[in-house]
C-alpha cells in the first residue's frame, strides 16, 4: 500500500495489535495465531501491527518475526492493512524493515532501540536509516527510550517522505500539542499508550484521530463501539464505558508489571477463545484475577 493511502487508511479507523500465540513449550503456534488474524479482521478494524507489544514482538527472535509478519500477511493481506514491526539497533531495525517488504506487509512500526539511550540527533538518523531502507510507509514509536522532541519529528517528517506517522506511548499533552504545531497534518497520529481508551477522548482534540485497542483482540464489538464514542464526542457514552469496564480492567493489569500483555491473553481466554500462555519475562494472571476479568469480560459480552 502506498504511504500517503496507508496513513489515510490508519487515520480512519480504529488499530489493533494481535496477541502470538505460543503453545504450553512456548513454540509459536501458527494455527492459533492464523485463526485469531482471520476474527480480527473480520469485524472491520482499520489495520493490524503483528508482533508489536501486544504481539510480545520482544520476546520473539528475528526469525520468528518474519514468521509472524509473513503469516499475517498471508492469512489476512489485501483484506486489511499488515504492519510489521522494526526493532533494537539501526543495522537490525533496517534489517527488519527490508524483510517486512519483501514479505508483502503495508508497512512499518519502528520501536524504539535496544536498551541504550541516544540524543535525539541521533534518534534522527536512527529512524531515517529505516525509513531509507524501505519503500513502505513508516510510524515511529515515541516511548521509552526514544521519546521525540517536536523539533525531532518536525526534522524527520522533512526529511522521509515515507514517514507516516506518530505513534504516542506517553500522553504528554504539551509535547503533542508542540508536535501539531509543528508538523500539523503531515503525519498521522496514533494514541499508544497501554490501554489507550483511557487517553482516547482528550487526545482527539489534539488530532489524535486512532488508537491501537489492545481490547480489541478478545473484545471487538466493545472496542469498536468505545471508538465510535470517541469520535462522536460522546463523552456520556465514552465514560458509562470507562466506568462499566475499562477503569476496573486497569485495576487488574496494574497489579503485577507486565500485565498489559498478560490481561490480554487472559481475556481471549475469559471470551472463550484461546489466549495461551506469555513468554518470559512477562508472567500470567493468576487463576482470582482471571476470574475476576472473567466476570468483568461478561458484563459486555
Amino acid at each position: 500500500m502506498p504511504p500517503a493511502d496507508l496513513a489515510a487508511r490508519l487515520g480512519s479507523g480504529l488499530l489493533s495489535f494481535p496477541v502470538t500465540h505460543f503453545r504450553e513449550d512456548l513454540a509459536v503456534d501458527e494455527d492459533r495465531y492464523r485463526e485469531h488474524l482471520a476474527w480480527q479482521a473480520s469485524h472491520g478494524v482499520a489495520a493490524l501491527f503483528a508482533a508489536g507489544g501486544t504481539g510480545e514482538g520482544f520476546s520473539l527472535t528475528p526469525a520468528e518475526i518474519d514468521q509472524v509478519v509473513r503469516v499475517a500477511v498471508d492469512e489476512v493481506g489485501g483484506t486489511v492493512p499488515v504492519l510489521a514491526p522494526a526493532t533494537g539497533g539501526t543495522a537490525s531495525a533496517a534489517a527488519q524493515a527490508r524483510a517486512a517488504q519483501e514479505a508483502g506487509a503495508d508497512g512499518i512500526l519502528l520501536l524504539p532501540p535496544y536498551l541504550t539511550e541516544a540524543p535525539q540527533a541521533g534518534l534522527v538518523e536512527h529512524v531515517s536509516a529505516v525509513c531509507a531502507a524501505t519503500d513502505l510507509g513508516v510510524i515511529a514509536y515515541s516511548r521509552a527510550n526514544a521519546v521525540y522532541t517536536a523539533r525531532t519529528v518536525a526534522a524527520l517528517a522533512d526529511r522521509n517522505p515515507n514517514l507516516i506517522g506518530l505513534k504516542d506511548g506517553i500522553g504528554d499533552i504539551e509535547s503533542l500539542t508542540r508536535v501539531r504545531a509543528r508538523v500539523g497534518d503531515r503525519l498521522v497520529y496514533i494514541g499508544g499508550q497501554p490501554t489507550a481508551e483511557t487517553y482516547a477522548l482528550p487526545l482527539l482534540e489534539l488530532g489524535v484521530t486512532t488508537y491501537s485497542s489492545a481490547l480489541y483482540n478478545f473484545a471487538p464489538e466493545f472496542a469498536l463501539d468505545f471508538f465510535a464514542a470517541v469520535r462522536a464526542r460522546d463523552r456520556a457514552a465514552v465514560h458509562r464505558k470507562l466506568d462499566e469496564f475499562v477503569l476496573p480492567y486497569l485495576d487488574i493489569r496494574d497489579r503485577t508489571r507486565g500485565y498489559a500483555v498478560s490481561i490480554v491473553k487472559a481475556g481471549l481466554d475469559a471470551a472463550g477463545r484461546h489466549g495461551g500462555p506469555v513468554r518470559p519475562p512477562l508472567t500470567g494472571l493468576d487463576e482470582a484475577e482471571r476470574a475476576e476479568l472473567a466476570a468483568l469480560v461478561r458484563k459486555i459480552a
